[in-house]
């Protein structure tokens, strides 16, 4: 049963109350889901009453998508229930779920799927853009592992899509982000993986930065894919490393330990359970976040430069390959398979009047960044045009696809992708 919330209920600021705390929007309803039914109950009184519709999750996305200042939230937060099947290795997950939601219960049996990095995010929100996590270059994106998904329509009504039924929504719903419809169940293949985990960390001067990051890309060329190869990069220090899920992955700490002067190194035996949950305090939710990311195809050492021009901001560097670039282009929406590395530049901060000034730090240091880089991930689109995400065919079957389920852009609070859109850049 739907639970209608509006300004002074119990309950209300705490719904709409997202993981960056620059968003302070006020819906005027907020309906409470509990059932498919309800979700497609509140399409159509949204719609009926003229309201402005978003839909939330897990409540990340850096702009606050999910929170429109005077329509109505659809708020999927009570349907959190995931059901597994460890004969068939199979997970069904609902749309208001968490990632820690959904690895507790699969991990019970030693099972997983790719899910990101931090258990308070959404399944539906990473899903839906993609899904990169510690088993991707092993079993693919989030996305790659959904066997069907339970779609409210924006006419409100109820549908499947599957590689056999619905096709053409189950490729969009492959990394095309919110636009075609609220998932309100997804089926997920679980891979038996273990319950263990390796994370390695080593530190170095930055004085030595530039040598340590050759090596590491150079590492990274021939790495298993087990092992997922990370690097953060600060004004002061470089940290180079990976995360290994499953049994073993020491054999790859020499070749670390060689890379320079090592001022500091972490090699960590864990739950992946922990593993998933080890950036949960780091990624709460009373700071003021800004973030910019870009894809590499390559990373050459004019890049390497740059990022370690670092103006006192935050910048992770994550491997992609493996089963990630397996998956034939015209298979799913998501685009870029070819991606070597993510680059992802964030900043956190509680004073408001920091903005200015923490934004345009981060701004410049990502263009700095730009000429390199061969486009974006669609789940760190902030103020980015939607063309980053996807190349000109994707986007030019994508707006079709938009045109087909939602002609008048009724989910448009997303990464949104307009209903007969022109294509080009210049227009994006």
């Amino acid at each position: 049963m739907t639970v209608m919330l509006r300004t002074g209920d119990a309950g209300y600021d705490e719904a709409r109350t997202v993981w960056n705390a620059m968003i302070d929007r006020r819906p005027a309803v907020i309906a409470r889901c509990a059932s498919t039914e309800d979700v497609a109950e509140a399409v159509r009184f949204g719609r009926a009453a003229g309201l402005e519709i978003a839909v939330r999750c897990g409540g990340h996305n850096i702009a606050g998508l999910a929170v429109p200042d005077g329509g109505l939230m659809i708020d999927l937060t009570p349907m959190s229930a995931v059901h597994v099947d460890p004969a068939a290795k199979r997970a069904w997950v609902q749309g208001g779920a968490l990632l820690g939601e959904l690895d507790r219960a699969a991990q019970e049996y030693g099972l997983a799927t790719t899910a990101g990095n931090v258990s308070h995010t959404g399944v539906g929100g990473l899903t839906l853009g993609g899904g990169m996590g510690w088993l991707a270059r092993r079993f693919g994106l989030a996305c790659d592992n959904v066997i069907s998904y339970e779609v409210v329509t924006a006419d409100g009504d109820v549908v499947r899509a599957s590689a056999d039924e619905n096709p053409e929504l189950f490729w969009g719903l492959r990394g095309g982000g919110g636009n075609f419809g609220i998932v309100t169940s997804f089926e997920f293949q679980l891979h038996q993986v273990g319950t263990r985990a390796l994370i390695v960390e080593f530190s170095y001067p930055v004085s030595a930065g530039f040598d340590v990051l050759r090596g590491w890309r150079e590492l990274n060329a021939d790495a298993p894919r087990e092992a997922t190869f990370t690097a953060n990069i600060t004004a002061e220090s470089v940290t180079v490393g990976y995360v290994w899920v499953g049994e073993g992955g020491h054999e790859l700490l020499p070749a670390f330990r060689a890379l320079g002067p090592v001022s500091d190194e972490l090699v960590e035996e864990t739950t992946y359970l922990k593993l998933q949950t080890r950036d949960d305090n780091v990624q709460g939710h009373r700071f003021r976040r800004y973030w910019k990311g870009h894809y590499f195809k390559s990373l050459p050492d004019a890049a390497i430069r740059a990022l370690l021009d670092n103006p006192g901001v935050s910048a992770s560097v994550q491997a992609y390959g493996g089963a990630i670039a397996d998956v034939p282009t015209e298979n799913a929406a998501f685009s870029h398979r070819d991606t070597l590395f993510e680059f992802v530049t964030a900043t956190r901060w509680e004073d408001p009047a920091e903005d200015e000034d923490r934004i345009g730090r981060l701004r410049g240091y990502a263009a700095a960044l730009a000429p390199y880089a061969s486009g974006a991930y669609v789940n760190t689109l902030n103020d980015d045009p939607i063309h980053r995400a996807f190349p000109p065919a994707t986007l030019e079957r994508l707006v079709a696809l938009k045109t087909a389920y939602d002609p008048a852009n009724v989910f448009h609070l997303n990464q949104n992708i307009r209903p007969g859109e022109p294509t080009s850049e210049s227009a994006a």
